[in-house]
């Protein structure tokens, strides 16, 4: 039984851990609290790595409940210039780690949230405040260049 009811279940975003690779499930609404790996008992938070989003109730939790601003990556494999991408927000992660959390959508995986957000062109960097849209960005860039354009 959660606060919202017994019927209610919150959704849970999957979180690697830095030390053992572990995938551990957590809510969204507790990214900014304290949590072990269920596996080796080291601190999962703050996140320090992009989470992939695999579904659009998850999405829809991390960017409504997060207390902190989320960076969305809208992505696919085949993109070069999204996996050029890649190494550069896992800097920004860590940089903004406690601070901002940065996820990653795959569009050809997740369609519906392509769709929902006008996404026209990869890689699209959008970042939430709040629950809803602060800033976007489009193209290939250093993890300064994003912190900077974003304002994060």
């Amino acid at each position: 039984m959660t606060a919202l009811g017994p019927r209610h279940k919150l959704a849970a975003m999957k979180v690697a851990c830095a030390s053992c690779s572990t995938q551990n499930r957590l809510p969204a609404a507790r990214l900014h609290e304290r949590a072990r790996c269920a596996a080796c008992k080291a601190p999962l938070l703050p996140v320090s790595k992009p989470i992939a989003v695999t579904s659009p109730e998850d999405f829809d939790e991390l960017v409504r409940d997060s207390k902190a601003p989320v960076l969305v990556d809208f992505w696919a494999a085949w993109c070069g210039p999204c996996r050029a991408v890649a190494p550069e927000l896992e800097k920004l992660a860590a940089e903004r780690s406690g601070s901002a959390v940065v996820a990653k959508v795959d569009t050809e995986a997740q369609p519906e949230l392509s769709a929902r957000f006008g996404i026209r062109s990869i890689p699209t960097l959008v970042l939430f405040r709040s629950g809803r849209e602060a800033n976007r960005i489009s193209g290939a860039m250093s993890a300064s260049a994003m912190a900077s354009q974003l304002g994060i």
